[in-house]
């Protein structure tokens, strides 16, 4: 794997915050809480996780322009968006949370592969920090965070697995996947895509015990930068 580093309280004025930097990919998280939720569970007693995740015009090589000066966001900021909430929901009883709901903004301040796993990690412990506020002054009874969560990519490149893939591995590798899983190793989502030939079940098997050993190594750094190591 590159080099992990997860920074807790980046933000001054965020309820929680991380950035998330795997190797030359950083991402900025920041957790907000709001005392509503979204009209499709309003007087249901629970609460909700969403993300939003976009890319500075600078993270990479050439600039990009804002997809709010565009006007829309583009089918790939609303899958990853999407992925992220998605992968926090899995973790969070939303009863215990009550009806209140945690946003999530990801912003990629620079990228070389792997911006929406790391946005994943770094999401869970802003997430994290801002539930144990919560805690902290009473607003919830019970921690409504039932696990951790994390997400790490691999690929076969070369024709040789590969874990933590940066720009220039994702960009030639023969398969690429991403894994998001709970800290107990519990299944959330698998994204796999052959870029070339088919890959077999042994390829996949492979991909999955990188990804097993890569989220172990998240989950540890995740405890660290919460103080629970």
């Amino acid at each position: 794997m590159r080099e992990i580093v997860l920074e807790p309280g980046f933000s001054k004025h965020a309820e929680g915050s991380c950035l998330a930097r795997f190797g030359d990919t950083h991402v900025l998280c920041n957790a907000t809480v709001e005392e509503r939720v979204p009209f499709f569970i309003k007087n249901s007693g629970a609460g909700w996780v969403t993300a939003e995740y976009g890319m500075l015009p600078r993270s990479t090589h050439q600039r990009t322009d804002r997809e709010a000066a565009r006007g829309r966001q583009s089918g790939r900021t609303l899958e990853i968006q999407r992925l992220i909430g998605r992968s926090l929901r899995a973790v969070v009883d939303m009863k215990t949370l009550g009806e209140r709901q945690v946003r999530l903004d990801c912003d990629v301040i620079q990228a070389d592969g792997g911006t929406r796993t790391a946005a994943i990690t770094g999401a869970w412990v802003a997430l994290r920090i801002a539930v144990d506020s919560l805690l902290e002054r009473r607003v919830v009874a019970s921690d409504p965070l039932i696990g951790s969560v994390a997400a790490v990519s691999c690929g076969i490149v070369g024709g040789a697995p590969c874990l933590d893939l940066d720009y220039v591995e994702d960009s030639g590798a023969d398969t690429d996947a991403n894994f998001v899983l709970t800290g107990s190793g519990g299944i959330v989502e698998i994204q796999g895509t052959a870029e070339n030939e088919p890959f077999t079940r042994g390829d996949f098997d492979a991909l999955f015990d990188l990804a097993r050993d890569g989220i172990a190594v998240l989950t540890r750094h995740q405890m660290v930068a919460i103080g629970q190591d």
